[in-house]
Order: C-alpha cells, then structure tokens, then sequence
C-alpha cells in the first residue's frame, strides 16, 4: 500500500478529469464558464461538503470509509485556501479515488463520480 497523500495527489487528477469531462458534456464551451462552474465541485470546501454528502447517503462501503479515514488522517502540507479539517477531508476524497483507481476498480470511481453528479448538484 502506497503512502495516502501518493494516492490523494493521483486522486486530484482523476477527480479533476471527471468533473472537466463532466462540466464539457453539458456543453459549457468557454472556458472561463468552465473554471467558474468547476469550483462547485473542485475546491477544498466543495470537495469536504461532496464527501460529506456521500458519507450521509451512506454510498460508500465500509472499505471506502476506511480509505478514506486513512486519507484524512495523513499528514502532508498545510491548506493554502481552507481549514486544516476541510483540506484534510478534500484529500481524503481524493485518497478514495487514486486507491479506487491503483486498485483496479474504475467502475467504481464511475458509480461515484456520477452520483455525485446525479445527486450532489441538487442539494
């Protein structure tokens, strides 16, 4: 098993792809539409609030919840634009997806990102 802050900066990547792939489909073309419609999803507090959202719908299982304690408790650099809390429970989600993702298990990185999409927007 790799280091969790290895995993989270994997995860960043993966969830920034989905939420840009996300946010073209619905056929936003400007770019400077996308940036301002990616920080819904993408920012320390939007990320803590997403990871919240699916802990309270109790979507992920009881492996995924511990992956993502163990990404919550990393220790790693300091929170440039957030709380220490909320930057560690956005690298925590982020820790999800880059474990997800080395473990083989992209269907499920799938399932999640679209029912945040299908869900989370409309809280």
């Amino acid at each position: 098993m790799k280091n969790a802050l290895v995993y989270a900066y994997l995860g960043d990547a993966i969830y920034e792809f989905y939420v840009r792939k996300y946010l073209i489909d619905k056929n936003i073309s400007k770019v400077k539409d996308l940036t301002k419609s990616s920080m819904y999803y993408v920012s320390a507090v939007s990320q803590r609030k997403i990871l919240e959202f699916l802990i309270n719908e109790n979507y992920l299982n009881e492996e995924e919840l511990e992956i993502v304690r163990w990404g919550r408790n990393a220790k790693g650099t300091k929170a440039k634009h957030a709380d220490i809390v909320t930057y560690r429970f956005a690298t925590s989600l982020e820790c999800l997806l880059g474990y997800l993702y080395y473990d083989k298990k992209e269907e499920r990185i799938n399932e999640i990102m679209n029912f945040i999409f299908d869900n989370y927007e409309n809280n």
